[in-house]
């Protein structure tokens, strides 16, 4: 069966039966239907480790975090233990682009699979209509007279679909342009507010514009923030659902990790952490992006660290690496397999900077042969790196037991947990620590509008804040051609971009697009309705 056949074939529990698994009752939810709802509880204080799922750079094929983290939460749930995962919720512009659904796959899966990668609870939307009210507000106080002497308007509208004909369009009186929902600035302070005053104080603080003396002009100075934290008020509620082996599950917020911080809300994250022993979360695409944000922000923002990190990787993704086309990926090829295993070693090393608990997981498949899997394992043996298999995705819970015993085993140990770089370095001086620790970079170039806007950021005395790289997913580097792991490469700084509400500095390399185009054949070709059951999503 295909993955939404398996999704729909489930047999789930009321949501209320869910609900009572974490402790919770009626008055703490809000049904949404059967079988989702959203939780009202207060946050309790945190108990839970918390463990964090990330992967190799991303390949055509995905390497599977999503499959990985809830078949390691169920895992956890199989042995006894109070675990709970914490995910992101998909944007529409991938479901209906190229890469289909985002709610794990095969036997490993939460559901309702539909309803998550489409409309869900409505939180993608209402981030869209207060992102888009802020945006009204804005021309209307010019239309209005202008007493704010608005002189350049920085803060763009947004949309939930990749549409490539929005990245410049012309207003009335301007040039605009779009971003997805999930790179939106609403998205990303949605997903770093602990608290519903701290989101409305965060909506206020957003820098919109320049004034003719080149100050800030900001979303309170248009006294906006109350209607767009009446729009965000349901939104904000962390959603409920359950993986197929009925076991709890919140997901909430999803930003992209190659645009935006790629990580599930603080509010759910922290709230998961007062109610379960184990919570298991994920960060979107490769270390180099998922993971470095979800420490280097999230972790700063929230108070909160890790316990163990999982570094997801496939046969067919390390092939990859190794330089095999996709036609060609399904035969056993070792030479490619082990010069792939380098960016597995990069990754590795990477995570090590953060905390010394890490474990690699290969997402196996039935296409990987027992010698390409002991490969593998000898490898990490050989490097000293803990090495487990999840077969997860054919096998639910029971394929990932030796993930969890080996996850619960390292944390038991102290991770002795750390950040790249401190508040104080300049803005340069974390972009360099970024790319030359991370990607591995020889050198950083900047625009000459880059650099105009690092000096803007340093005059309002912010260059304390954390910095937000969006790149490539592909490559440790800007060039997404660029596989395995280059050498001898420069990255390019082309734009700056501060987001002073969620507290963070967007960092565009490269030719990164913050509004994604569809491909030639969009999957929303895939996608229908037919005898009242949806297909194509997988």
């Amino acid at each position: 069966m295909t993955d939404i056949e398996i999704s729909q074939n489930s047999n789930k529990l009321e949501i209320a039966e869910v609900a009572s698994k974490l402790g919770l009752n009626n008055q703490d939810i809000i049904p949404y239907g059967y079988d989702k709802a959203k939780i009202k509880k207060e946050i309790l204080a945190p108990k839970g480790k918390l463990i964090l799922v990330t992967a190799i750079s991303p390949t055509p094929y995905g390497e599977g975090k999503t499959t990985v983290s809830i078949g390691l939460h169920d895992a956890l749930s199989y042995l006894g233990k109070s675990s709970l995962a914490v995910l992101r919720e998909p944007s529409m512009g991938p479901v209906f682009g190229m890469k289909g659904g985002a709610t794990g796959g095969g036997y490993s899966q939460v559901v309702p699979m539909e309803d998550i990668n489409l409309h869900f609870t409505g939180d993608f939307h209402a981030i869209e209509s207060a992102n888009n009210l802020l945006c009204a507000a804005i021309d209307n106080h010019i239309f209005q007279g202008n007493e704010l002497d608005i002189k350049e308007v920085l803060f763009k509208r947004c949309l939930d679909v990749n549409d490539r004909a929005l990245r410049n369009i012309k207003l009335e009186n301007r040039m605009d342009s779009f971003n997805i929902t999930a790179a939106s600035e609403i998205m990303a302070l949605f997903c770093l507010a602990d608290s519903f005053s701290d989101l409305k104080e965060r909506l206020g603080k957003i820098v919109v514009a320049l004034n003719g003396k080149n100050e800030f002009v900001y979303a309170k100075d248009l006294k906006v923030e109350g209607a767009m934290a009446v729009l965000l008020k349901d939104a904000f509620l962390p959603n409920l659902v359950q993986t197929l082996e009925n076991n709890p599950v919140l997901i909430h917020g999803g930003p992209f990790a190659n645009i935006a911080h790629g990580c599930n809300s603080v509010n759910a994250t922290k709230m998961a952490l007062g109610l379960a022993d184990y919570v298991v979360t994920e960060a979107g695409f490769g270390a180099d992006l998922g993971a470095e944000k979800f420490y280097d922000i999230k972790c700063r923002k929230a108070g909160i660290k890790t316990d163990c990190t999982v570094l997801v990787a496939t046969v067919k993704a390390l092939k990859y690496h190794g330089g095999v086309n996709k036609e060609d990926i399904y035969e056993q090829n070792d030479l490619a397999l082990k010069k792939g295993l380098a960016n597995l070693d990069k990754h590795y090393m990477n995570l090590k900077k953060f905390g010394k608990n890490v474990v690699v997981c290969l997402n196996r498949y039935d296409t990987d042969s027992k010698e390409e899997i002991e490969t593998i394992k000898e490898h990490c043996s050989e490097k000293g790196m803990p090495f487990e298999v999840s077969t997860a995705y054919s096998d639910g819970g029971q394929g990932a037991i030796c993930l969890a015993k080996k996850v619960l085993e390292l944390c038991e140990c102290n991770n002795e947990f750390s950040l790249l770089y401190e508040d104080n370095l300049g803005i340069k001086e974390k972009i360099k620590k970024v790319a030359f620790e991370i990607y591995s970079t020889r050198d950083v170039k900047y625009s000459a509008e880059a650099l105009e806007k690092i000096k803007l950021l340093e005059k309002n005395n912010l260059s304390y804040l954390p910095i937000c790289v969006a790149k490539t997913q592909y490559s440790l580097s800007d060039d997404a051609k660029k596989i395995g792991v280059p050498t001898d490469f420069e990255v390019t700084v082309r734009d700056i971009t501060l987001y002073n509400g969620a507290g963070i500095i967007t960092v565009l390399l490269g030719n990164i697009m913050t509004m994604p185009g569809l491909p030639k054949k969009a999957n929303y070709e895939n996608i229908d309705l037919v005898e009242e059951k949806i297909i194509g999503i997988d």
